[in-house]
Order: structure tokens, then sequence, then C-alpha cells
């Protein structure tokens, strides 16, 4: 199945697979907090990686790690990353998204030029997500949870979802949402989100009968995740070449995008994996 999701910036066919460069301007992020102190290096960043290959700029302002995260405040989330967005969107030539579980936050973003609400929580945080996305016209990502809130997501991980239940779950979620929304709609299973190293490896494998199930585009977000660090022993800043094979494989399995903080060395494994799979 072919989809094609029309924005301002460009349109995305999923023609090939799609990669979504992670700009985050958080100073916990758990795998590059702080590193983007500044406005101005926040910018350059996601002016890089589009240079680098990214389809999509994915801007987040607060944390979603297991451990350690601080919430932030709607206001702190917006002063984060509003600015960051006004100016990309004036320079870049890529859709941008708001990474965000609040809709104060991704209406803020909207205003300031992001085109996509990427919500690990698929609306189940803030009930005024879903009404808000339907109203503007944003593509919006249903990202799969369970629980109320991020603690209760991490928690749940005591009792891992099946593949079937992410399915099952996501299709609820998918088909709760009005019409149009729905056809501007990505799905994400989630991975690391209350998913123990089993859960996220089956996830990966069946991105493409996820996506045949609920007939929507699929995203994955390994990059750098904790089970690639149990998979192949290195820290979180040495993960980049597990992440590569992580997106590979979904790819192969039929994922249509992928969420990843190395756009470059991505992009060059997809290129030469999407020329030998079509020689």
């Amino acid at each position: 199945m072919r989809f094609t999701l029309e924005m301002r910036r460009a349109t995305l066919d999923f023609e090939r697979p799609r990669i979504v460069g992670v700009i985050n301007v958080t100073p916990d992020s758990f795998s590059d907090g702080g590193l983007l102190r500044d406005l101005e290096a926040a910018v350059a960043f996601g002016l890089r990686l589009t240079a680098d290959g990214a389809d999509v700029l994915d801007v987040g302002g607060e944390s979603t790690r297991p451990v350690g995260a601080t919430p932030v405040s709607a206001a702190e989330e917006i002063a984060r990353t509003r600015p960051v967005i006004e100016r990309l969107a004036e320079r870049a030539r890529v859709p941008i998204a708001i990474d965000t579980t609040k809709a104060e936050v991704a209406a803020a973003a909207l205003d300031a030029g992001a085109e996509i609400v990427n919500d690990i929580s698929g609306g189940r945080y803030d009930p005024r997500m879903i009404p808000l996305c339907a109203e503007r016209g944003a593509v919006f990502v249903v990202g799969h949870v369970r629980g109320g809130d991020l603690a209760a997501t991490h928690a749940s991980e005591a009792e891992p979802p099946t593949f079937d239940e992410v399915a099952e779950e996501l299709a609820e979620r998918l088909f709760a949402l009005p019409i149009d929304l729905r056809q501007r709609t990505i799905v994400d299973p989630g991975l690391g989100f209350g998913k123990k190293l089993p859960q996220n490896l089956e996830l990966l494998a069946r991105a493409g009968e996820l996506g045949a199930r609920l007939a929507r585009p699929v995203m994955v977000g390994p990059s750098r995740k904790r089970f690639l660090g149990e998979l192949t022993g290195r820290p979180v800043d040495d993960r980049d070449d597990a992440t590569v094979g992580a997106c590979l494989a979904a790819v192969a399995a039929g994922a249509d995008l992928v969420r990843v903080h190395d756009v470059k060395r991505v992009r060059d494994a997809l290129t030469v994996f999407e020329r030998v799979r079509h020689a």
C-alpha cells in the first residue's frame, strides 16, 4: 500500500524510506541532552541534518527517558522549541515536527511553522491534542504507550504488551480519530516505551505487518535506545552503528520512516540498501 502526505514544504510519498532527524533542545535528553545549548546551535544542527538527508526535522523540548527525566511546564517547553521551529521554518525546506504530548506546546509549534505533531502518547496524555490536530490540519504521529503519563508508561514494562496487543491498541486509537485526521496519521509502535528487548525486536521485525494491519505508514524510533545497548553492550553515546542495523532491519520489514539522531550514517546505509534491494 502506498501513502502520500501533502504538506506545505514537501510531499512525503514513501516510495522510499524517509528519515526523521532528531533535534533535542533539552538539558536532560537520554543521548544528547544539553548539546544544543542555544538557538543558533540548534538551528545550525537542524540545517546540517537536512544537508545530511533528513526528510523531516523533529524538535523536542522535554525528555522522555525512563529514569531521571525532569518534567517541564508547557511554557518552558514552548520557550525551548518555538524559536527553533520559527527559524527552521524560515530556512529549512523539509517539514518540521514538534515532539510533544501537550496540546498547548503543539499549538505554539504549529503557529511557528511546524506541520507534524509527534505525540508518543497518541493523545492519551492530553485530551485536547486530537481536536487540535484535527482542527489545524496537522499530520499526526500516533505513538503507542500504556498509562496516562510518562511514569505509568515506563512502569508498564513490568507486563509488556505483545505485538498483537500493540496493533490492536493502535487500531482502536486510529479508528477513534476523525476521518480526515486518520488519513493524515502515521503510527509509531513506541519502541522502548513499556516494552522489553523481545517486544522491541518483534516490533521492528514486523513493522510492515503493522502498517498493513492499520493501513497507515509506520515510523520506528530505535535510535540509541536501551535495547540496543542490551544487545551490543555499548553505552548510549556509542550506539549509532547499532541504530543503523535496527533501521535497515525495520525498513527491510516494511517500515516507512525511521527517526534517528545520526542522519548521515543512516542515509548512507539506506542508499546502499535500497540500491541493492532494487537491483
